[in-house]
């Protein structure tokens, strides 16, 4: 989940290129921060904390010189805490070699004791810094250095995206297995990252690798390999969005920026795939799936929130679903059927859990669906179909703008599959049609503001709802959580009563969510009621259909619309809750603690 720069061919530029690339990557982490520069010798700088730290390290006088080529990192701990000596890069005894790491060497504990057994001195307690004591070895034994490096991955267990300079080398060597690296090319210079922001303002053109390809950048090229040395022709594409969408338009934070954005989002997810005037969906990508027996969701976090949703919608168009957390049906018993569609869940592509639940559903004989954001994102290389969100860029660690383009996503993908069983999909695309103007009217309106000010001292908060605002109430818990460290939880909503109303008091508000007039919504008024005798506030999030507002103390409104898509609308509204209470709490928003943008490891 770590944040990899590399850059060779920008002379003395090259400090200020990687630095600004680790800022636009702090988003996956920022734990600690290095940097590494070759010119003839190599130096490091490193601080634990974030990115400021370093910059002012280096203001300060530490020792960087020019050079063409230089690596950096910005680090989400796994092996060993935040400090100065565990932050990237990890350097050999003699400071030969440099190395920035992203993932688990997870046989690093027999290779450190087999160089320790040799005299090797380790400074970290990461898993990282065996490669570069492990490179320097084969340096010793006479390979050349780019040799050298293969010999040193070869030893390696694990998920890995490797980028490694050596002293006197005007090259970067970089290795890729489990964990995302791509290529950015032009004209007088190439670069490294884990993601593409890390060089978004100097290239659009990029190239992924593939698990077990092996690169070699200079400044005048690039050449890809293969674990057997054999050279890969790879195909260079061309990023669509820019690098003015990685900034922050004038925002406080990303996450407030991103969540206004969702508009935006949304028409260039349902673009070309809406034809109104036959009343049906049209989804391109999903021509030649075939209509499963069966659907299994894998997904994480956010996105498992959206696969429930799937799921709830799914069932309702009589196709059985199930969702499971990526985590748990990789290493479970879950035998798969031969009609059989598995649909990973996963913004980045590039999520480890999910990846390994995918590769598990194919060993198991299924066909695989990627929902997903980035193109040509891992997931979406690997499975048999992919559906893009097209959300756009995201860079606030809190997920906003992907989760409401994955609910539409997965609305289409059943409407889809609906429509081959018949059913009339004319009232949902119409509502599909005008959801990017009622959610924006909400966002213009929203009084989330006003309404945390009454909750700012709570004990904690229960966030609620039945059917599909069960997981918008999920996913309200987990972002309020995530941004604010207060204590949230989310609830289906006659669960309350089986446990949890033990913990209700007049300290702790319910963000119930209830739209339409059906029976769920008068069963939620019902919990709602239960609540409210046990004088907890509540705080209804409703189109007003059910009256519901009679019983709550604040209600957030959204406008009626069709009930698969009043979930993006109460959504929203539970997102802008969050932030503000964050905000005035005076949280790192955009750098919540503990967390990451995109979880490469498992």
């Amino acid at each position: 989940m770590c944040g990899i720069i590399g850059v060779v061919g920008r002379g003395d530029e090259t400090l200020d290129v990687v630095l600004d690339g680790l800022s636009t990557l702090e988003y996956r982490g920022y734990d600690s921060a290095g940097v590494a520069l070759s010119n003839g010798t190599l130096d490091v700088v490193k601080r634990s904390g974030e990115l400021s730290n370093l910059r002012e390290a280096i203001d300060a006088g530490e020792s960087v010189p020019g050079g063409s080529v230089g690596i950096g990192h910005t680090r989400w701990s796994t092996h060993g805490p935040p400090t100065d000596a565990n932050a990237h890069p990890h350097t050999d005894e003699s400071g030969r070699v440099a190395v920035v790491h992203n993932g688990i060497i997870e046989n690093y504990r027999a290779l450190r004791d087999e160089l320790e057994a040799e005299g090797v001195a380790f400074e970290s307690e990461t898993d990282t810094e065996v490669v570069p004591h492990l490179v320097a070895r084969a340096l010793d034994e006479g390979l050349e250095p780019e040799a050298a490096v293969r010999d040193a991955v070869e030893r390696l267990d694990g998920s890995y995206a490797i980028a490694v300079v050596v002293a006197g080398e005007e090259r970067v060597f970089a290795a890729r297995n489990d964990s995302p690296l791509v290529l950015g090319v032009a004209e007088d210079a190439t670069y490294l990252g884990s993601d593409v922001p890390a060089f978004l303002e100097h290239t659009r053109d990029v190239v992924y690798l593939d698990d077990g390809e092996f690169a070699v950048l200079s400044a005048d090229g690039w050449r890809v390999t293969d674990a057997d040395g054999g050279r890969v022709e790879k195909e260079v594409t061309t990023v669509e969005w820019s690098a003015e969408q990685t900034g922050k338009s004038g925002y406080d934070h990303f996450m407030l920026k991103e969540i206004n954005e969702q508009p935006t989002a949304l028409r260039q997810g349902l673009s070309g795939r809406l034809d109104e005037l036959a009343g049906r969906v049209t989804v391109e990508e999903l021509s030649d799936v075939e209509t499963p027996g069966r659907v299994e969701f894998v997904a994480c976090g956010t996105s498992y929130h959206a696969a429930l949703f799937g799921v709830e919608a799914l069932r309702a168009a009589d196709i059985p679903a199930q969702a499971f957390l990526a985590s748990e049906y990789a290493t479970g018993p879950a035998p798969v059927r031969d009609d059989t569609l598995v649909v990973g869940v996963t913004q980045s592509g590039e999520t480890a859990d999910t990846l390994s639940a995918l590769r598990e559903a194919r060993a198991r004989g299924a066909e695989t669906l990627a929902v997903t954001n980035v193109v040509d994102s891992s997931a979406a290389r690997e499975c048999d179909h992919v559906l893009y969100i097209r959300s756009g860029p995201e860079i606030g660690v809190a997920a906003t703008k992907t989760f409401s383009s994955q609910l539409v996503a997965l609305t289409l993908f059943t409407a889809t599959l609906a429509e081959r069983g018949g059913e009339d999909a004319r009232e949902l695309v119409a509502a599909l049609r005008d959801l990017p103007n009622h959610l924006q009217h909400v966002l213009d309106e929203s009084r989330a503001a006003d309404v945390v000010e009454e909750y700012l001292d709570s004990e904690a908060y229960f966030f609620i709802g039945r059917g599909p605002a069960f997981p918008v109430a999920l996913e309200g818990a987990l972002k309020f959580k995530e941004i604010t460290y207060e204590h949230a939880e989310g609830f289906a909503s006659g669960e309350l009563k089986h446990g949890p109303l033990a913990l209700v008091t007049a300290n702790t508000p319910v963000f119930a969510v209830v739209t339409g007039d059906d029976e769920r919504a008068r069963k939620t008024i019902g919990n709602v009621k239960e609540v409210e005798a046990r004088d907890a506030p509540v705080v209804a999030v409703t189109d007003g259909a059910s009256d519901v507002e009679r019983y709550a103390d604040d209600v957030l409104e959204i406008p009626e619309t069709h009930p698969r898509t009043a979930p993006v609308l109460t959504n929203a509204q539970l997102q802008l809750v969050a932030y503000h209470m964050a905000n005035r709490l005076g949280r790192a928003i955009d750098k919540p603690r503990n967390l990451a943008k995109s979880v490469t490891v498992e």
